[in-house]
């Protein structure tokens, strides 16, 4: 009980310095973009056998989108399934010039 107390309220992931300037947006959203790739990322969704929080394990990967597009010159993000076993992907796109 006290180490889900604990878990709860962790962040492990930290967005980048790049990463917060990268939208979160539908598909619907990206028209007129360039499709720059794709991305897979993954989070721990249990430690120690404790099942993490889906908001929680969701919300980080979505941070962890963000930086991964950074990375490759993207400002915009789409999901493109959904998050299973702590993993999740997503569709790269530059929108902004």
């Amino acid at each position: 009980m006290f180490l889900g107390l604990l878990l709860h309220g962790c962040t492990w992931v930290e967005p980048t310095t790049e990463g917060v300037n990268v939208r979160v947006v539908y598909l619907a959203q990206v028209e007129g973009c360039k499709k720059l790739g794709s991305v897979k990322v993954g989070v721990l969704d249990k430690v120690l056998f404790v099942s993490r929080s889906e908001e929680q394990v969701a919300a980080e990967l979505e941070v962890s989108g963000q930086n991964a597009a950074a990375e490759i010159g993207g400002d915009t993000i789409v999901a493109t399934s959904r998050v299973i076993d702590g993993e999740q992907a997503f569709d790269v796109y530059r929108c902004r010039q």
